[in-house]
């Protein structure tokens, strides 16, 4: 078997195995944050930035929702990188943000943050300030979810089927999860280009 073939095999694998029942209970927080005039912050470190920015367009054009990434404004990323420490840029930028109850955290993650491996010890520090905050938090993660699967109220795990796969399988099916919450027929409410030209 090719490389190629594997691993579209493994994506096939992965797909048949998501649970549909949490992704319509992810849909039901995001619209209850949406109906409280919350706002929904998305982290994500590395290539899960880059899926954040995405997501945020998305969530803010399709779906409504007030949304936000702190990796957007990399300035400040830079700043309080550089004057404060990685570990807590995300959650200083939160407190600036004024997250409150009302608001959400939606992580994307390989691997949820690991304060004991010294891995993206910036989530944990934003998860430990939602948790004290009572902000909602959904995690779309690979691997077991790390500490995002211990602490959200929702978690979206990407099912593993190969180790040595499971970074880009993880962050190709965050795209995968959050298009799917955002054209839900409960979320959606802007038209997206190509469908609504037809």
């Amino acid at each position: 078997m090719s490389y190629s073939e594997q691993h579209l095999r493994e994506a096939a694998q992965i797909l048949s195995k998501l649970n549909p029942a949490l992704c319509e209970k992810a849909v039901e927080l995001l619209a209850a944050v949406r109906g409280r005039g919350g706002r929904l912050f998305i982290l994500g470190v590395g290539g899960s930035a880059a899926n954040a920015s995405h997501a945020v367009n998305d969530f803010r054009k399709i779906a409504g929702l007030e949304c936000y990434a702190p990796t957007d404004n990399v300035s400040e990323l830079t700043a309080r990188t550089n004057d404060d420490g990685w570990s807590s840029v995300f959650a200083e930028w939160l407190k600036g943000s004024h997250l409150s109850n009302r608001d959400a955290l939606l992580v994307l993650s390989v691997g949820g943050g690991n304060l004991e491996k010294n891995i993206s010890p910036n989530l944990v520090a934003a998860l430990q300030l939602a948790k004290e905050r009572g902000a909602a938090i959904l995690g779309i993660v690979g691997r077991d979810g790390g500490y995002t699967a211990k602490v959200a109220d929702i978690t979206i795990c990407i099912p593993m089927v190969n180790p040595a796969s499971v970074t880009p399988h993880s962050e190709a099916f965050q795209a995968i999860v959050w298009h799917l919450l955002v054209t839900h027929p409960s979320l959606k409410i802007g038209q997206t280009k190509w469908e609504s030209s037809n």
